[in-house]
């Protein structure tokens, strides 16, 4: 259900006066973690080793290739820092960075297609449209933590199962945070289509829906999650930083298939090179935040890093471990009624996934 041009008008007048004050890409200490009822502790996964760079050369003479990402986005940050250290460049690519701002099925058909040789997002938007057959590959994680759930303080509202009977404002009816925590309601027994009413709000207006009464809870993805809990001192009623999720990646990098079918070598090397750009993040994140400060107006280098610690940077599974949360995540998604129920969920994990370091001794 979507607001009406009233109730936006209203909103956009509430809003005016703290959008103007509101930087972009600014960011806030880390929110404590909250608990979980799912938690499973024999969930892990084990991150690539660190290392200054090169280990995933191709062969050959340099490759050429374009990666799509969004520039704002601090969970992309690996892309910016791979490029300005030089993790293409040692592993023998020139890499293009492409910033996409389009739809999740304009950026697949783009890498589809051959716009793009790869790029980076999310996997609960991603499987859907992978599951309708774009030919584009998973061949890593690249981080996980970055979906957060709020509520005001005093509401009552404490677990995701008290969202039954409430209205939950989301950014779009297919965001992934609003996807996660649909499956973690429907693990606590409701009927996420039934139990809980949803509506669409612009991004830095979900806030002021809340505190209008219009939704009871709110649930968007960082950067704006932080900007929002810190700004307007909410909540933090769950999160996927926790439990069985705690290792669960959600941000992912996708291949071209024509790219894996034609040079494996540079397929290999530009995921390999993401895979130590990532740990390098995770085991620099004051530097990197020095390098994605200029993406981030308004915001300083020490904001940046506490967002870039929050999240799971030096765990990226790949090989069988990325296949089976793929395949978790799809079976998940069956019961939200976003896989069709007929679908395997091993069977579409293999299709979608592609080994292209090879599996571990």
């Amino acid at each position: 259900m979507s607001m009406t041009t009233r109730d936006r008008r209203g909103l956009l007048r509430a809003a005016g006066a703290v959008a103007l004050t509101l930087p972009l890409g600014a960011m806030a200490p880390r929110a404590a973690r909250v608990a979980d009822p799912f938690a499973d502790p024999s969930v892990i996964c084990r991150p690539a080793s660190a290392a200054a760079g090169g280990g995933y050369a191709a062969p050959g003479p340099r490759r050429n290739l374009k990666l799509s990402f969004n520039a704002n986005s601090i969970c992309t940050v690996g892309a910016l820092v791979a490029v300005q250290r030089g993790f293409f460049e040692r592993n023998n690519l020139n890499v293009e960075l492409v910033n996409f701002g389009g739809s999740t099925d304009q950026l697949l058909e783009a890498i589809a297609t051959g716009k793009s040789d790869a790029g980076i997002g999310m996997a609960l938007r991603w499987l859907k449209p992978l599951e309708q057959g774009f030919d584009v590959r998973i061949s890593t994680a690249i981080h996980g933590g970055c979906m957060r759930l709020f509520a005001l303080r005093g509401s009552g509202i404490e677990s995701v199962a008290d969202l039954r009977g409430k209205t939950l404002g989301v950014t779009d009816m297919g965001a992934p945070d609003k996807n996660f925590f649909a499956i973690v309601a429907a693990k606590l027994g409701l009927d996420p289509e039934r139990d809980i009413t949803y509506r669409a709000f612009p991004a830095d207006l979900l806030g002021e829906a809340l505190k209008r009464g219009d939704v009871q809870a709110i649930t968007l993805g960082d950067p704006m999650a932080w900007i929002l809990r810190e700004r307007d001192d909410l909540h933090e009623v769950a999160n996927n930083l926790n439990g069985e999720y705690a290792h669960r990646a959600c941000c992912i990098l996708g291949l071209r298939g024509s790219l894996l079918r034609e040079d494996r070598a540079a397929a290999r090397a530009v995921t390999g090179a993401l895979l130590e750009t990532q740990d390098w993040v995770h085991a620099n994140p004051d530097e990197a935040a020095e390098i994605f400060l200029t993406n981030a107006r308004g915001t300083s280098a020490a904001q940046l890093a506490a967002m870039l610690r929050s999240h799971t940077h030096g765990e990226h599974p790949h090989n069988h471990e990325l296949r089976d949360q793929l395949a978790a995540y799809i079976e998940e998604l069956k019961l939200v009624r976003v896989i069709r129920p007929n679908t395997n969920p091993q069977r579409l994990a293999d299709r979608i996934y592609a080994d292209v370091l090879g599996t571990p001794a």
